[in-house]
């Protein structure tokens, strides 16, 4: 951790500013952009089905994403940690239980919408509940491991957020990362590419499919890849190689994942696009109610 009026190793002045920065425009193009999803999931009972419900657990999540991104930008641009020891815990369980729930809420949207065009029976509410429930059960318990002593949460190079520490390669951490890999990304990436797969194959033969069916994979190998693969590469070798400066890269695409995820399943939707137009214009309401 950096200490006040010092800059963190191997960073210059316009580097760590370049770095808040970014973080700060990401946290707040999530966080509006996800937010504004929720309030007219809120606010239009359109919308208010059992599909959708999946969709807004991942917007949940991923303002979860932003608020932890907005928390690293302020640390970033005082160019310290301000919370101490107990806060980077914090952070680091906040940060990691949104980032699995929003990993596995995607592929839980995958895996839904392939129910919903490609089988006869519709989702349901019991369904879709007990989806959202077990995606956040599990995301909060992977991320309350490493506070247990199975992983561990630190500083990023940086210094001025907190996530898993993969500086320790040791046996705690690998077995931590291999587990945890292998159940919150190698297999909701597998059940997204199969589940879109599947939908191209058989809607592919009537005309287009309803929704984007490369967006959500690619999203999910593009935004988070990076950062698996920093973390595999530290699992097997001495991580200090790398330096601090392209350590931080990954960290920086993964945050972009909940404005990338806000566009593709919101904006990208017409009936949330249309009630999320429903929300912004206040005219257009007062006349859908008259009518």
């Amino acid at each position: 951790m950096t200490e006040s009026g010092t800059l963190p190793t191997g960073f210059g002045e316009l580097e760590v500013l370049a770095v808040g920065t970014v973080l700060l425009v990401e946290a707040l193009s999530g966080l509006s952009l996800n937010s504004l999803t929720i309030l007219c999931f809120c606010k239009n009972p359109e919308l208010r089905t059992p599909s959708h419900l999946l969709v807004l657990s991942l917007a949940l999540s991923d303002s979860g994403i932003s608020l932890n991104a907005l928390m690293a930008a302020t640390s970033s641009l005082l160019r310290r940690w301000p919370y101490g020891s107990g806060g980077c815990q914090v952070h680091g369980f906040q940060g990691f239980a949104t980032v699995l729930a929003s990993i596995c809420s995607s592929a839980a949207i995958a895996w839904g919408r392939y129910h919903h065009y490609c089988t006869r029976s519709r989702l349901d509410w019991n369904t879709a509940i007990s989806l959202v429930f077990f995606v956040w059960l599990s995301s909060a318990f992977w991320a309350t491991l490493p506070l247990l002593g199975w992983g561990h949460y630190d500083h990023e190079p940086l210094g001025t957020c907190c996530t898993l520490d993969y500086s320790r390669r040791d046996r705690n951490f690998t077995s931590f990362l291999f587990t945890m890999a292998f159940f919150n990304f190698l297999l909701p990436l597998f059940i997204t590419v199969i589940s879109y797969r599947l939908m191209e194959q058989k809607l592919g033969k009537t005309g287009r499919p309803p929704v984007n069916t490369v967006l959500p994979a690619r999203t999910l190998l593009l935004g988070w890849g990076p950062y698996a693969l920093l973390y595999l590469y530290a699992a097997v070798a001495d991580v200090t190689s790398i330096s601090p400066k392209l350590q931080m890269v990954p960290a920086l695409i993964a945050k972009a994942v909940p404005t990338v995820n806000a566009i593709n399943y919101a904006l990208g939707s017409e009936m949330v696009h249309r009630g999320i137009w429903q929300c912004l214009s206040p005219q257009k309401r007062e006349r859908d109610r008259e009518q």
